[in-house]
């Protein structure tokens, strides 16, 4: 009966959880696969701004961005393959995505604003004041060249 080589692997991967604890793989998951898309989170006293790396994007309707509190979501997919050709270098990472993102502090749900520009999604948040919580669905602008 031949051995599955990777039954060692999964042994030794349960080891190596129970040596360092169960979030060890997790911590390494965005050195091995970085999270897309990439994003710059900026900061002032009362205002957040997102620059959310998205190419190629023909429809804004397929991004989903939400707020709840002090996380941003966003939810979507990065997909630029040409008719016709066939993939031989890939720098420039591609699939659905899902990224919740811990803000700085607590923003307005009401006071949100959100564009796409020359491949990047630019999210403007508020610093929120007193205690609300509602996730709701942004609105993005498409701007003309």
């Amino acid at each position: 009966m031949p051995m599955d080589p990777f039954q060692n692997m999964q042994d030794w991967r349960k080891n190596m959880d129970r040596f360092f604890g169960e979030n060890f793989w997790g911590e390494f998951e965005g050195i091995i696969k970085p999270p897309i898309p990439h994003i710059n989170l900026y900061k002032s006293d009362n205002e957040i701004l997102c620059y959310v790396n998205i190419p190629g994007l023909e429809d804004i309707d397929k991004v989903d961005v939400y707020v709840d509190y002090a996380i941003l979501e966003i939810k979507g997919v990065i997909s630029l393959q040409p008719q016709h050709h066939q993939l031989v270098q890939e720098e420039i990472l591609q699939g659905s995505f899902e990224r919740k993102i811990d803000l700085p502090y607590p923003v307005r749900g009401d006071k949100i604003h959100a564009s796409y520009q020359n491949g990047l999604l630019i999210i403007q948040l508020h610093r929120l004041i007193h205690q609300e919580t509602s996730k709701n669905r942004i609105k993005i602008h498409s701007i003309e060249d």
